[in-house]
């Protein structure tokens, strides 16, 4: 179920009420005394962020100096209220110029009593886009006044996008040149042996995007994705066309797209918002195409030298390069002195996190450059302990490649209209947690 919150109250650091709106009549006045008394005297703030205290439950997060409490009595969704006071924050914010403050509150307070009117209605959230907000609140903060600029549209078109499926966007918009630029942004997750198998990866991406359309456009985009193309080939009634195709997990979409027909036609149909946002999110578990292999030798020459040998191949074509590798390799706590010989690249040795740092600012692909060095220990008389070996880390950055395999296959945009469209699309894998045991 939704929020149904009965209270929200903004305190400052030292419990004092800077501004509160009651929207239930099932709890009392005096509600926020008993978080001042239970919680914040106690100095549990940071234990946990729901409280249960006399038959109430109290949501609280700290923003800069301000505590945002919501209190509960029925059985409320603890993550929707958390979500409601992260998108109330950041509507404050663009009313306020960016800060969300004490004073920010305290200069703005009429202000605020009437964004939390609109924003929830009898304790349930309620459209938080500050877009659409400001098309009927006009009012300027005080620390970066809003200007409002005079709008020819007539009062019913700003009603028709608060209660209408298009929220996100306003109408009206023109450009002279209308572009959509599309950015799939993958991390990789690697853990691998130091025999070169694979013990865990999967591939994190986001598919950001960036519109300047004019007017209400309709766009529908199309993945290599498996499902998606055994379901066009159902609707289409012809055989999927050859290729390789990938099988998305956890996938979040933005609020623009719709729903139901990716449930029915599995393509992601929206209106997209104005300006920048993030499109969907997923998740690749299988067929993961590692941009790199790692193939480390470290050899303990007695109690005082090591020898060190690490190759790095680079999977991805020919005609594509990485920018900004950098590969840790961990060396002990005792290293008295370094020395390297590297075909690619430079190496220095980072005392303050006992690591060799191996860097190359350009990495083509399918080649294999190596890094040689010896490392010389100090002697000490006490028992030496079993080095752990921490594994290798790298980090890097490929543009034009993927490491899931996703590809783009169409991107159409609709509009009646019927203006032309650039489309452009761009590629970036990045490390997430790229680690090689030594």
């Amino acid at each position: 179920m939704p929020v149904a919150a009965s209270a929200i109250y903004f305190l400052n650091l030292r419990g004092d009420v800077l501004i509160n709106r009651l929207y239930r009549d099932d709890v009392g006045g005096n509600m926020v005394d008993a978080f001042r008394m239970h919680i914040m005297q106690t100095k549990e703030l940071g234990t946990c962020p729901v409280r249960q205290i006399g038959g109430c439950s109290f949501f609280y997060m700290r923003i800069s100096n301000v505590y945002i409490v919501i209190v509960v009595r029925s059985n409320a969704n603890v993550a929707c209220a958390f979500k409601f006071v992260v998108e109330a924050v950041a509507l404050f914010k663009s009313y306020f110029g960016g800060a969300f403050d004490e004073d920010a509150i305290r200069n703005n307070f009429v202000l605020i009593y009437e964004l939390l009117d609109e924003i929830m209605d009898f304790g349930y959230p309620q459209n938080l886009s500050p877009e659409i907000l400001k098309l009927y609140i006009t009012q300027e903060g005080v620390r970066s006044p809003f200007s409002s600029k005079p709008s020819d549209k007539p009062v019913p078109n700003a009603t028709l996008q608060v209660t209408g499926a298009v929220g996100w966007r306003r109408e009206g918009l023109v450009y002279k040149k209308n572009e959509v630029f599309l950015d799939i942004v993958e991390s990789v997750n690697l853990l691998m042996s130091s025999k070169g198998s694979v013990l865990r990866c999967d591939v994190t991406g986001k598919i950001l995007m960036k519109c300047f359309l004019s007017g209400m456009p309709d766009l529908k985009l199309g993945l290599n994705d498996k499902i998606g193309l055994e379901k066009e080939s159902q609707l289409k009634s012809r055989p999927p066309k050859s290729g390789k195709t990938i099988e998305l997990d956890d996938v979040t979409f933005h609020q623009c797209v719709n729903l139901t027909r990716f449930n029915s036609e599995k393509t992601v149909s929206f209106v997209p918002p104005d300006g920048e946002f993030e499109l969907m999110k997923y998740r690749i578990t299988e067929g993961v195409n590692l941009p790199f292999r790692v193939l480390p030798t470290i050899k303990e020459l007695g109690r005082t030298r090591m020898e060190v040998n690490v190759k790095v191949k680079s999977v991805f074509g020919a005609k594509m390069f990485a920018l900004g590798v950098v590969i840790k390799i961990p060396v002990p706590k005792q290293t008295a002195k370094t020395s390297f010989q590297v075909t690619s690249g430079r190496a220095k040795y980072q005392a303050a996190i006992d690591c060799l740092v191996w860097k190359i600012r350009k990495f083509p692909g399918q080649t294999e450059p190596t890094l040689s060095a010896e490392v010389e220990l100090i002697s000490t008389m006490a028992e030496k302990k079993s080095w752990t070996r921490p594994p290798i880390q790298m980090e890097f950055q490929v543009p034009m490649f993927t490491a899931s395999g996703l590809r783009v296959r169409f991107l159409k945009v609709w509009e009646k209209s019927g203006y032309n469209t650039v489309e452009w699309v761009r590629y970036i894998t990045k490390a997430g947690s790229y680690e090689i045991r030594c």
